[in-house]
């Protein structure tokens, strides 16, 4: 065993002294490995953080949640055309379904505003923020933080009260410094009181973020816009009771909402049920497909990086002919001198790698700072995959010319070497 280790040592200690009496040589071979591990990390690193942005921001929803309006998440068989003549969902729906529909945790009726709204306190106005018109029942299933105050309640939500829950963002705007609660604004020309603030949660590359949202009775909404003149988007936010059937619940729910339309049967549905876990495959599939088609766009770069290697160490084997002749006529065993070769290209194909990961650690700092709250992660196990990657690129690259170099006839050797 002993042997063994001391045989592996020397190995080791020829590659090094072979890596640093050629600079220029290693060098090069060390960029083709770098470029190409770079690649490949900073593409995962890149979906993998995207990723981690898209789900945390839809963590706040229960896996479980159901979406109701006339538009679908995802691709649709039903022609476009079609489903823009669908009808929105109702605020009646949504009371007759609240009292109606089995297995039902809870139901909000949500109100999509579009384009920003102007919140005014005095002098000063917030410009572009986005409005959330929902009932109360909205604050459980999105589960919402509050910082200061409270949200509205059922009474204020059915009678459509003159009340508002602001973003952390928007209340620094108004307010500055102070909280603004029990503060009177104006919104949509009305005013309205604001009796909470959202805790922060931080700007996002990809998504939305509350803190530039307010919250308002959709009732106070309807009063203003109405739910028919094409101007909102009304939706159903719903969550099953725990441990409900999910397939059974949404055939119950499309049942009713069948029988409230009159839609008779044969007929499509003219309304869509989106899955909140649809909607998470389909980012999965989304990024999954990114991962692989930057895979094989760095996998070029990589095999590049393993030819080079590979040319490398036949040139260094070439080089080294008289060396490995007199190194075998002295006892060397063939597999001393395959370990030899094999340690230099993998050792080379390493500190590529490990090169490579450090680019992309420096990048994903550099670049954090220019995306807000979006933060590029290069999590261990990314880090595991490109030093394992580099190693198994230098030991392929290695081998052919580590083995052509361990048969060499030690008097053929010298000869052609001298």
């Amino acid at each position: 065993m002993l042997i063994y280790l001391r045989v592996l040592k020397e190995s080791f200690n020829f590659a090094i002294s072979a890596l640093t009496n050629n600079k220029l040589r290693t060098f090069l071979s060390l960029l083709g490995v770098t470029i190409g591990i770079f690649s490949i990390i900073a593409v995962l690193a890149a979906v993998d953080s995207l990723k981690k942005d898209i789900t945390g921001s839809l963590s706040s929803l229960d896996n479980s949640t159901v979406i109701v309006m006339r538009f679908k998440f995802g691709p649709s068989d039903i022609p476009r055309w079609k489903s823009q003549q669908f009808p929105d969902v109702t605020y009646e729906e949504y009371q007759n379904l609240k009292k109606s529909l089995p297995d039902l945790d809870n139901i909000s009726f949500v109100l999509g505003i579009p384009g920003g709204a102007a919140l005014k306190y005095q002098d000063v106005t917030s410009s572009g923020v986005d409005i959330g018109a929902v009932t109360h029942e909205y604050y459980d299933i999105e589960a919402l933080e509050l910082a200061e105050g409270r949200f509205f309640n059922e009474s204020e939500s059915v009678s459509g009260s003159g009340v508002v829950v602001l973003g952390h963002e928007v209340a620094q705007t108004l307010f500055g410094g102070s909280n603004g609660i029990g503060e009177e604004i104006r919104i949509f020309g009305r005013r309205a009181t604001v009796i909470g603030v959202l805790k922060k949660q931080g700007q996002s590359l990809f998504t939305g973020s509350r803190d530039g949202q307010a919250f308002v009775p959709a009732n106070f909404a309807r009063l203003v816009y109405g739910t028919t003149n094409g101007t909102v988007f009304p939706q159903l936010v719903m969550k099953p009771e725990s441990g409900a059937d999910s397939d059974e619940f949404i055939a119950l729910l499309e049942q009713n909402l069948r029988n409230m339309r009159g839609i008779k049967p044969g007929e499509i549905n003219n309304f869509f049920v989106n899955e909140l876990k649809g909607l998470t495959e389909f980012v999965d599939n989304i990024t999954g497909q990114l991962n692989i088609i930057g895979l094989v766009i760095s996998g070029f770069s990589l095999l590049v990086g393993g030819f080079g290697i590979a040319n490398i160490m036949f040139v260094s084997v070439k080089e080294r002919t008289n060396l490995i002749g007199i190194q075998k006529s002295l006892g060397a065993k063939n597999k001393f001198i395959l370990s030899q070769f094999l340690f230099e290209a993998v050792i080379l194909s390493v500190i590529g790698g490990l090169v490579g990961l450090f680019f992309v650690w420096l990048v994903s700092i550099v670049a954090s700072q220019f995306t807000g709250d979006f933060e590029f992660v290069l999590s261990p196990y990314n880090m595991f995959i490109g030093t394992l990657v580099s190693a198994i690129i230098g030991l392929v690259s290695g081998i052919i010319p580590a083995m052509s170099a361990s048969k060499l006839d030690p008097v053929e050797a010298i000869r052609t070497g001298m």
